[in-house]
């Protein structure tokens, strides 16, 4: 698997990483809170420390809890109850005190990565909603026999929504999946190309604007 190093330190990010390749995993390490959550997308597991010089690093797993539920291992100096109260009410997966023993961390990786790894379910390969029929592997949509002119990014918005038909896509998790940025990008970009998917799709009540939160389709 990827494992995203998030530590400041580098010496205890080298021992982390000698310790991941060691397991046979491959591994990138970042020392700030921002370049966490620009990168995670292309990882499979956070080690995560909180005392990172840019954000807090409870605030860095608040925001990658926005927009995903890869696991994600506090490793951090903060021994105190409050703190590892806070990082598993945060959703956090895990919660260890340095210094750590590495044979026990890659013991907590791989027990992560098996429980996510039970619930996880095989990805479609085309999604059906009423008239409507999304190929995502041909990267293909009509409404009955309409085939849609979609753009590459209006195709990406639709595939996200009808993958999770019936509930709440954020928007924070749209601007993450669609731009790789959900804190920084400019969210206008999204405003235009879902009018523009709303046109091509002539389906009126199929997106529906969950106010303050994000968007939804409604699966028939």
């Amino acid at each position: 698997m990827h494992v995203l190093i998030v530590e400041d330190d580098d010496a205890m990010a080298s021992a982390l990483s000698a310790a991941v390749a060691s397991a046979g995993h491959k591994h990138t390490r970042v020392s700030r809170g921002e370049d966490a959550l620009l990168a995670h997308r292309q990882h499979e597991v956070i080690l995560l420390d909180l005392g990172l010089p840019d954000l807090d690093g409870l605030d860095v797993l608040r925001k990658l809890r926005q927009v995903t539920q890869i696991p994600i291992l506090i490793l951090t100096a903060r021994d105190d109850e409050r703190s590892v109260v806070l990082g598993l009410r945060s959703g956090a997966d895990d919660y260890l005190v340095k210094p750590v023993k590495l044979v026990e961390l890659l013991a907590r990786i791989e027990a992560v990565t098996r429980r996510t790894s039970r619930s996880g379910q095989e990805a479609p390969h085309a999604i059906v909603l009423g008239g409507l029929e999304v190929d995502l592997d041909r990267r293909v949509a009509s409404v009955g026999t309409r085939q849609l002119a979609l753009t590459a990014t209006e195709f990406d918005l639709l595939s996200l929504l009808v993958r999770n038909a019936g509930s709440v896509v954020t928007r924070e998790q749209i601007l993450d999946a669609l731009w790789g940025d959900a804190f920084l990008a400019h969210s206008r970009s999204l405003d235009v190309h879902l009018t523009g998917l709303r046109s091509k799709l002539q389906l009126p009540g199929f997106i529906i604007n969950v106010r303050g939160v994000g968007y939804r389709v409604e699966q028939p």
